[in-house]
C-alpha cells in the first residue's frame, strides 16, 4: 500500500467519525429550545464535527488528486476514469470541503460577534470567503472541461454563500435579528453540505448511476432550505430604521 492510500483510507476514517456525530448532533439544535444549554453545547459539538469534518475532506481531496485511480480503485464505472475521479472526488470535494468549513466557521462567529458586528470583518471569515470563491471558480471551470453540469450546478451555491455572507459582513448597520438569521444560515448551510455528502458517497457504492444526479443532491438542499425558512419565519424583525435609530441615540448618549 502507497502512503498516499494509507494517508487516504486515514482520512476517510477521521472524515467518518466526526461526520457521523455531526449528522447526530445537528438536530439537537435545530429541533431544541433555541438559546437552551443543550443548544448551545451540542451546536458547538456540530460546529467543531464541520470544521474537522470539512478539514479531513480536504486531505481525501488532495489525496484524489495525486492519485485518482489508485486511491478509487473499488470504485464502480463510470468512477474509473481518471479525469472524472479527479474531478469529483478531487476538485469538487476540496471546493465543498472549504464551503463546509466557511459555513460552521460563519455561522459560529456571527453569533460570538452579534454584540460587536464588526469583528465579523475578521482575516479568518474574509479569508474564507475569497478561498470559497476561488472553489467555486474553479468547479465550475474544471465542471465545463469534463462535461459535468452537477459541478457548474454546485458551484452557484458557492458564490450565493460568498455574496450572502459578504452582504451581512459589510452591513453598516444590522437589523437586530440579522446575526441570528446568518447564524442559522451558516449551520443549517453546513449540515446540508454533510448529509450531502453521505448520500452521494452512498450512491457511488449502491446506486453509481444516481450519484451524480442532481436531483439526488438536491434533496439535503430542498430539506435545508426548509429549515432555514421554517425558522426564519418565526423570527421577529425590527425595522432597520429603528436599528439605526437606536444607534444614533446611543451615540448622541
Amino acid at each position: 500500500m502507497s502512503a498516499v492510500v494509507f494517508a487516504f483510507k486515514t482520512f476517510i476514517v477521521l472524515h467518518i467519525i466526526v461526520g457521523l456525530v455531526g449528522l447526530v448532533t445537528f438536530w439537537v439544535p435545530v429541533i431544541g429550545r433555541k438559546g437552551a444549554e443543550a443548544h448551545r453545547r451540542w451546536g458547538r459539538v456540530f460546529t467543531y464535527c464541520m470544521i474537522a469534518a470539512g478539514t479531513f475532506a480536504t486531505c481525501i481531496a488532495t489525496c484524489s488528486l495525486i492519485a485518482p485511480l489508485e486511491t478509487h480503485s473499488t470504485f464502480p464505472p463510470p468512477f474509473t476514469d481518471e479525469g472524472l475521479v479527479r474531478g469529483i472526488f478531487g476538485w469538487m470535494m476540496i471546493y465543498l470541503a472549504v464551503l463546509t468549513i466557511n459555513l460552521a466557521w460563519y455561522g459560529w462567529k456571527c453569533v460570538e460577534n452579534k454584540k460587536a458586528h464588526e469583528k465579523n470583518r475578521g482575516f479568518g471569515n474574509l479569508a474564507l470567503q475569497a478561498l470559497v470563491f476561488l472553489g467555486a471558480l474553479n468547479c465550475i471551470l474544471q465542471g465545463a472541461l469534463l462535461g459535468q453540469p452537477l459541478m457548474m450546478l454546485a458551484s452557484i451555491i458557492g458564490f450565493a454563500t460568498v455574496a450572502t455572507n459578504l452582504r451581512f459582513i459589510f452591513a453598516r448597520a444590522p437589523a437586530p435579528n440579522d446575526w441570528l438569521r446568518e447564524h442559522l444560515k451558516g449551520l443549517v448551510g453546513a449540515g446540508i453540505s454533510v448529509y450531502t455528502a453521505f448520500l452521494a458517497l452512498g450512491a457511488v457504492r449502491l446506486v453509481p448511476s444516481l450519484a451524480l444526479s442532481p436531483q439526488l443532491w438536491a434533496v439535503p438542499l430542498v430539506g435545508g432550505l426548509t429549515i432555514i425558512l421554517y425558522h426564519w419565519r418565526k423570527l421577529p424583525r425590527r425595522p432597520r430604521v429603528a436599528a439605526d435609530a437606536s444607534v444614533v441615540h446611543g451615540a448622541a448618549s
